[in-house]
């Protein structure tokens, strides 16, 4: 590496007197540094011996760091060839806007019914993607969310229980909570997949089990860049349509 790649690498050298393990602060570090575009689409990384001297961690610390970008979709491997940062394709017209705002304009009256609101242990999962501590602790809303009256998706959100530590507190607009205790999602990352309805779902949906729907997966970040959302959203495709415009 250059003097200028193992700058950028040092930045990334965990913090051995954390309580949190040096291959999730590891993964977060550079997660991070991959969503603020210090790193190119495409580009290599350094091998895993070259990571670990670079950063004074353990090869398998190294390793295990890579492999949890590998499943978030930011970094890919190829066989013979190494690791590189995954392309990612953004609209820059996409706009950032709740559930309900999305069906106002398009002309529907929206509404929500919650299932449960909980705190709960935090699973491996949300501990990744909220940048927690193993043993943290979250708050959990499950809902429907209905337009005119007729049940379009169930919704699943996680936040870190320290910043809603009364979910019954929070009513119909969740962003709304959020905005008015200082803590607004103004970004957030989606990935987009087809998913079959199991049992549960498909009846608080009135639909047939295995009924294909799309599974929208968004972490929210607030203004200094914090992860504080994690939603999956299981949307009927019988009234989902989704339109992104390309440009070259």
């Amino acid at each position: 590496m250059n003097s200028t790649s193992e700058d950028r690498w040092r930045d990334l050298r965990p913090d051995p007197d954390s309580d949190t393990p040096l291959y999730l602060q590891l993964a977060r570090k550079l997660a991070h540094a991959i969503h603020e575009n210090r790193w190119n689409p495409g580009e290599a990384l350094p091998s895993e011996r070259v990571l670990s001297e670079a950063l004074g961690v353990s090869r398998i610390t190294s390793r295990k760091a890579i492999a949890l970008l590998v499943e978030q979709g930011l970094i890919r491997r190829t066989q013979g060839a190494g690791s590189f940062i995954t392309p990612r394709y953004e609209d820059p017209l996409s706009r950032l806007s709740s559930f309900s705002e999305m069906l106002r304009r398009r002309g529907f009256t929206p509404s929500s019914k919650w299932i449960s609101r909980v705190v709960e242990p935090a699973n491996r999962d949300e501990v990744i993607q909220l940048g927690l501590s193993p043993a943290a602790a979250v708050a959990r809303l499950r809902r429907l969310r209905l337009a005119d009256g007729i049940v379009m998706a169930v919704e699943n959100s996680t936040f870190p229980a320290s910043l809603i530590p009364d979910p019954m507190a929070v009513g119909d607009s969740l962003y709304s909570f959020l905005d008015q205790r200082g803590l607004s999602i103004v970004r957030a990352l989606q990935h987009f997949r087809a998913v079959n309805a199991n049992e549960e779902i498909a009846q608080q949906m009135g639909i047939a089990t295995h009924d294909a729907l799309l599974l929208i997966t968004r972490v929210g970040y607030t203004a200094d860049q914090r992860a504080i959302e994690l939603t999956d959203t299981y949307c009927r495709n019988d009234y989902y349509d989704f339109v992104a415009e390309l440009r070259k």
